[in-house]
């Protein structure tokens, strides 16, 4: 897929996103919308997956450690075919599948995750079994960068850079913003490179909302060889929706209708100014 179709796809991923969260009058759209363009690139071009067969054994695994960040993975299935996109409507609703964090009863979703720092310990036991079980499946892991806070987070590394597990690629979501604020200032996790590096990683740092930096480092990241991968996705918090970027108070806050239409016009936009693009 080229790069103009990417971006198409994202866009209309980042409308389900803030469709989904307006619907629900809860979630968090900031975090979902500064992953949108890596949630894109796994779903449509890097991962071995088949909405078709979402539990097929050979499959790529993908772990949403960050899982408040469920309307961005959500959209991204719904728009892989997973599952109907009109369900984003669904979201956090009584009754819905489609709840306010992942589980594995949903179509695509490899481990119900939410507590921040366990996801990536479920996705390095996945990337072990396969290992012990001699498969050619891939393991990835999407963090935010606040949830580095966590301590079972570098337990996990330790772990995984002890075990060579270089079937497993970990991706932190650096947008600089958690809930209480910049994360330099909460409780710093910086230099995150040289953290993984220390734990025997090998690190990648990117633009996130670049494709041609984002597919490049998951090459690199299948050519490397004996020890685990760690992409350093340097974001925006809100991306896309002008109102949004790089304000902490959207981590967790629903747009009403009047912020809905102001972001669905800034998404419209982006929408026209691709079309042109493609024109030219």
């Amino acid at each position: 897929m080229d790069n103009l179709e990417l971006k198409k796809r994202a866009n209309d991923v980042r409308k389900g996103i803030v469709t989904a969260v307006h619907s629900a009058k809860a979630g968090h759209p900031g975090g979902s919308l500064s992953a949108a363009d890596m949630f894109t690139f796994l779903y449509f071009e890097e991962m071995n997956i088949d909405p078709a067969d979402p539990q097929k054994e050979d499959r790529d695994r993908f772990v949403l450690s960050k899982g408040h960040t469920a309307p961005g993975l959500y959209s991204a299935l719904a728009n892989r075919g997973y599952f109907p996109v009109e369900d984003l409507v669904t979201l956090r609703k009584l009754g819905s599948y489609l709840q306010g964090h992942p589980c594995v009863h949903i179509p695509g979703v490899d481990m119900s995750s939410g507590s921040l720092g366990q996801g990536i310990s479920a996705a390095v036991g996945m990337a072990l079994g396969g290992k012990m079980d001699n498969r050619s499946f891939r393991v990835y892991t999407m963090l935010g960068d606040g949830e580095l806070e966590e301590g079972q987070v570098w337990e996990a590394a330790m772990f995984a850079g002890h075990r060579k597990l270089d079937n497993l690629c970990v991706i932190v979501d650096n947008n600089n913003l958690q809930i209480d604020g910049p994360i330099d200032q909460v409780c710093s996790p910086y230099p995150i490179d040289k953290k993984f590096e220390a734990f025997n990683f090998h690190v990648i740092r990117i633009d996130a909302h670049d494709f041609d930096q984002i597919r490049a480092a998951f090459q690199e990241a299948r050519e490397t060889k004996g020890m685990p991968t760690c992409i350093v996705m340097h974001s925006l918090k809100g991306k896309g929706v002008s109102f949004m970027e790089n304000n902490v108070d959207w981590h967790g806050k629903a747009p009403n209708d009047e912020e809905y239409a102001v972001a669905m016009a800034d998404l419209d936009r982006i929408a026209e100014e691709l079309e042109k693009e493609g024109q030219a």
